[in-house]
């Protein structure tokens, strides 16, 4: 798995101009699911990303993270992040996982947040979604569980 991990003030999702989430402080987690993935992927990257000490302490440090802050998480699923750009101009998508595996481990990722009590928004699992958001910092990691 990989996911770009984003430092936000506020963002927000939407589908055919309805907004679907919406969180105030906290992360935006884009998420790549390739085909050899599986649940213990989901794991790593839900326990890195819930304790990621990326967000301010009261001396202004990159010193806590989403639990030690009660900060919110919205997680939108991502497959482009698993394109290969290395060979021609076009990305090659044959390490993207297929449809079905990548929603389930795409909710098994949300539902382990969840578990650690983090609140979750999410986007729509195949839309067209306009994300919009306020980067902190800026703050972008990427995080993989490989």
């Amino acid at each position: 798995m990989r996911a770009v991990v984003q430092r936000v003030t506020a963002c927000e999702v939407s589908v055919d101009d309805q907004t679907i989430g919406r969180i105030g402080p906290g992360l935006l987690v884009l998420l790549g699911v390739s085909q050899s993935d599986q649940e213990k992927d989901a794991d790593y990257l839900a326990d890195k990303v819930a304790h990621l000490r990326i967000l301010e302490d009261d001396d202004g440090k990159m010193n806590r993270s989403l639990l030690e802050v009660g900060g919110e998480a919205m997680v939108v699923s991502q497959f482009t992040l698993m394109g290969n750009c290395r060979k021609g101009r076009r990305p090659s998508f044959v390490e993207a996982a297929p449809p079905q595996k990548a929603q389930e481990l795409y909710q098994y990722f949300v539902d382990q947040l969840k578990s650690k009590g983090i609140p979750v928004a999410t986007g729509r699992f195949q839309a067209m979604m306009a994300v919009s958001l306020v980067n902190d910092g800026p703050v972008t990691l990427i995080v993989e569980s490989k």
